[in-house]
């Protein structure tokens, strides 16, 4: 085992002795597959929750339906309560904000705990990014964030995948290196940069991570 995925592990272990209803989300890209994987050494049956956008590539839900058999993962699916598929044809914004960061706000209010697998490496805008973090909803509800692979690279996670034997989302094998919903996913236009792949170079986060607390609560 690494320095680094020891470190995971403690840092996991750590925070889930305290959580009294963690979750982790995935869209299952190498990164949330690697977190699963690492989180279910101390807690199998932790809550994934999926956001279904109604716009994922059909090798992802293939995908993700082949790894829940494989591994018996205690998946939820999200999604928005009237989704409106082709709303991003007019506004990406209005698309995310509906499909994805309304209905995953609404679902954590459920939880405590929030595992990602966000990392320092992926973009600017988490350059910065801290293992762990408050995070406060839109209701002021606050949880804990907590990123175990903050520290990661790409290139540490793919080694991850390939010692343990995890199959991975066919898509990288056509090229693609940063996956989320098919119409606004490409190949990277820069290959020093994963997400120049995202949104056609239009924004870097789909609005979830980039969230602010409501006025008057401390993040």
């Amino acid at each position: 085992m690494s320095r680094e995925d020891a470190d995971a592990i403690e840092l996991i272990a750590k925070q889930l002795a305290t959580a009294q209803a963690p979750c982790v989300t995935s869209s299952f890209q190498a990164g949330g597959v690697v977190l699963i994987h690492l989180l279910r050494m101390v807690r199998p049956d932790i809550p994934v929750l999926f956001l279904d956008t109604v716009h994922h590539f059909a090798d992802t839900y293939a995908y993700r339906d082949d790894l829940v058999d494989r591994w018996r993962l205690n998946v939820i699916t999200i999604r928005a309560a009237e989704p409106r598929p082709g709303l991003w044809q007019t506004d990406t914004t209005a698309c995310c904000a509906r499909h994805k960061v309304e209905p995953l706000f609404a679902a954590l209010e459920a939880y405590d705990v929030w595992f990602t697998a966000l990392r320092r490496d992926q973009s600017p805008s988490r350059a910065h990014l801290a293992l762990m973090e408050r995070f406060t909803l839109p209701t002021g509800k606050a949880l804990r964030k907590v990123s175990p692979l903050a520290g990661w690279t790409t290139k540490q996670v793919w080694a991850y995948a390939k010692a343990h034997e995890i199959p991975l989302l066919p898509l990288y094998d056509c090229g693609y290196r940063s996956i989320g919903c098919e119409p606004c996913t490409s190949l990277p236009v820069d290959p020093s940069n994963p997400r120049s792949g995202r949104w056609r170079g239009e924004k870097l986060e789909c609005g979830i991570h980039l969230h602010v607390a409501p006025s008057g609560v401390a993040p």
